[in-house]
Formats: C-alpha cells, structure tokens, sequence
C-alpha cells in the first residue's frame, strides 16, 4: 500500500476582512461590502528528513504573510472585463458602467483576477502561497489546496495538483 500525506492549517490567525464588490454577469455589480474572511490551507508531499510534510508554522506564518496583505483593503480585480480600475499614486479609482469609486492607494489590494469571488480569491492565495513556499524554503507540494470561507458556511475551494 502506497502512503500519502497531508499536513492543513485552519486557526484563528489566519483571517482577514475586507471589503469587494463582484459583477454577475456584464450588467450587475454588487453593492461595496465586507465580509470577515476565514482561510484555510492544505498541502500534501513526501516526508522530509523530519518525517513531516512541512513544518506547521512555516505553513502558517507564510499563510498570514499573504492574508495581512490583504487585511482592512478594498479588494479590487485588475483583470476584469467588466471594472475598470484605474492607478493613480494616491488614489484607486473603480468604475463599472454609470457607477465610480475613488479609494485612497494604501487602502486597496489590486489583484490579478477577473473578479473577487471567493473562488478567485482562493485561487489567488493558492498561488501566492505556492511561490513563498518554493521560494523560501523550496517546497513544491504534490497539491496545495486553500478554503476561503467568506460568511458562516459559505466557502470556496481552490486546489493544485502536481508539484
């Protein structure tokens, strides 16, 4: 029998809250809101020379490192073809058809996806997470999978396979 291993990290840390709007479909856009996210994060591979997949805490501090980044930001998406977002060096400016939002610079995260849905979002920590953890400590995990959870029971799922 062959064996595998998984090694998930789920704690109280690993949150954080910000504020999006998403588009469905070309002609709506939900109203700006917040939610309070909540982000786990599994990976599997072979025992190293410790016989573990990876250290928890390393998993972790480099989850928290991309979450903080994230933490009290408007979350904008700079691939899509429905918000255009517009960079200034003081402000962000966000607009879909007849609407417009101005946010100070600091307070926004502008992130490579086509919409800020949980399941982007995931996608895009996933692979934020992948990069710190090859690039740190040279670790490529036979799968990496994250959990955005955006509200009680709601949540989306990204998975990588192959390391």
């Amino acid at each position: 029998m062959q064996e595998q291993y998984r090694v998930r990290v789920s704690d109280d840390r690993l949150v954080f809250s910000a504020a999006h709007f998403i588009t469905i479909g070309a002609d709506c856009c939900e109203r700006l809101h917040g939610h309070n996210y909540r982000v786990a994060a599994e990976v599997s591979g072979p025992l190293d020379e410790n016989r573990c997949v990876v250290d928890f805490l390393v998993l972790c501090e480099n989850l928290q490192a991309i979450l903080h980044e994230l933490d009290h930001r408007v979350l904008l998406p700079t691939e899509s073809a429905s918000i255009r977002v517009t960079v200034g060096d003081e402000e962000v400016t966000a607009t879909f058809a007849q609407r417009r939002w101005v946010f100070p610079r600091e307070d926004c995260a502008l992130l490579p996806v086509a919409n800020t849905t949980a399941e982007l979002l995931a996608r895009y920590v996933a692979g934020r997470l992948l990069e710190r953890l090859d690039s740190g400590i040279g670790f490529r995990p036979g799968m990496l999978r994250v959990e955005v959870e955006e509200s009680f029971g709601q949540s989306a799922v990204c998975e990588l396979q192959g390391g």
